[in-house]
């Protein structure tokens, strides 16, 4: 174990999130992706797990540690729901106030189309899959910069 460090963040993810550089993209899916076949044609090439039930676990994990892109508009997206794309799920919800509480304001999800997202994901750095069961529990999030100390 790690001191100040959240345990849902394990080596390999640790690993991955250390070595992504400013602009570089994650995905965190739900148990239902395509995870292991989209995760093999990522940077990584393998896919990664977070074990916790839900995804905004995952996503307060990550972002306990990763800042997003606040050079982009789109550093934080949410895939769509087909056939209603403005209509925004629970699991959803619970990751844009995750979102608002790491980045310490409202930071509005971008969505992406269903079958965009999977060609998207396939050029992200990684995928980190979660025992999310809930449906459209997947996001792209881009990786900002850690400024010098003052």
């Amino acid at each position: 174990m790690l001191k100040n460090i959240n345990p849902l963040l394990n080596a390999d993810v640790l690993y991955a999130l250390r070595a992504m550089g400013h602009g570089d993209e994650l995905v965190i899916a739900d148990t239902n992706f395509p995870a292991d076949s989209v995760a093999r044609q990522t940077v990584l090439g393998e896919v990664l797990r977070i074990d916790t039930p839900t995804a905004a676990d995952a996503v307060a994990a990550i972002l306990s540690v990763m800042p997003l892109d606040d050079f982009i508009d789109d550093a934080a997206m949410r895939m769509e729901i087909v056939d209603a794309a403005d209509d925004i799920p629970p699991v959803q919800r619970e990751v844009q106030a995750v979102i608002d509480n790491a980045e310490g304001k409202s930071w509005p999800m971008g969505s992406i189309e269903r079958f965009a997202f999977y060609e998207r994901a396939k050029n992200a750095y990684c995928v980190i899959q979660t025992g999310e069961r809930r449906f459209y529990g997947c996001f792209v999030f881009s990786k900002g910069v850690v400024p010098p100390e003052a």
